[in-house]
C-alpha cells in the first residue's frame, strides 16, 4: 500500500497492490493491520455501493454529526469521480478548505477521509460505482450536509457544459457559514 498525503491533513490517498497476469488482476483492496499502522486507526462497520448512471452526477456534501460521526474509505470500481473532503473541524488551520482527488477504477486509489470532513463526489464518467468503508453506521437523525455550489468553498466541480445531476435533498443544504461547529 502506498500513502499520498495531501495539502490539508487528515485525508490522505491510498493506492493498493495489485498483481496482474494473464488471467487478469489481484488485489488486497484493505488490509485492517496495515491500515491501522500507516493511515489511522478505524474500525470498518458498514460498507455502501452506489452508482450513478451519467457522468455529472454530484453526491454530497454530506457528513454526520457526533457520536455517529463517520470516517470514509472511498474506491471506484466502475467510472471516475473527483472526490472531495471539506474540513469541518473548528480551530483546525485548515478549516474551511478541501481536499480533492480523483479516483477511478483505472488508477485504483483510494480515498480516506477521516471524521470532522464534509463528503461529495461528481461522476466523470457514466455508469459509475462507488463503493466506500465507514467507521460508523448511517443514523439519519445525525446527517447533515452543506451546499454543493457554496461560493465560499469554491469547489471546481468539473461538470464542463453539463448541469449537475443532484437529489433535492442535495439542492437544499445550507451553505458552509451556516453550518454549526460539530467537530
Amino acid at each position: 500500500m502506498e500513502i499520498r498525503t495531501l495539502q490539508i491533513a487528515g485525508p490522505v490517498v491510498i493506492v493498493p497492490r495489485k498483481f496482474a497476469d494473464a488471467r487478469g488482476f489481484m488485489s488486497e483492496t484493505h488490509n485492517d493491520e496495515e491500515f491501522c499502522t500507516k493511515v489511522a486507526q478505524a474500525r470498518f462497520v458498514q460498507e455502501n455501493h452506489s452508482y450513478s448512471e451519467q457522468a455529472g452526477t454530484i453526491r454530497g456534501i454530506h457528513f454526520q454529526i457526533p457520536p455517529h460521526a463517520q470516517g470514509k474509505l472511498v474506491r471506484v470500481v466502475r467510472g471516475a469521480i473527483f472526490d472531495v473532503a471539506v474540513d469541518l473541524r473548528a480551530g483546525s488551520p485548515t478549516f474551511g478548505r478541501c481536499a480533492v482527488a480523483e479516483i477511478s477504477s483505472a488508477n485504483w486509489q483510494q480515498f480516506w477521509i477521516p471524521t470532522g470532513f464534509g463528503h461529495g463526489f461528481c461522476t466523470l464518467e457514466p455508469h459509475t460505482e462507488v463503493v466506500y468503508k465507514l467507521t460508523a453506521a448511517y443514523h439519519p437523525d445525525s446527517e447533515r450536509g452543506i451546499a454543493w455550489d457554496d461560493p465560499d468553498l469554491a469547489i471546481a466541480w468539473p461538470l464542463g457544459n453539463r448541469e449537475p445531476k443532484l437529489s433535492d435533498r442535495d439542492r437544499k443544504h445550507p451553505r458552509f457559514v451556516e453550518t454549526p461547529a460539530y467537530f
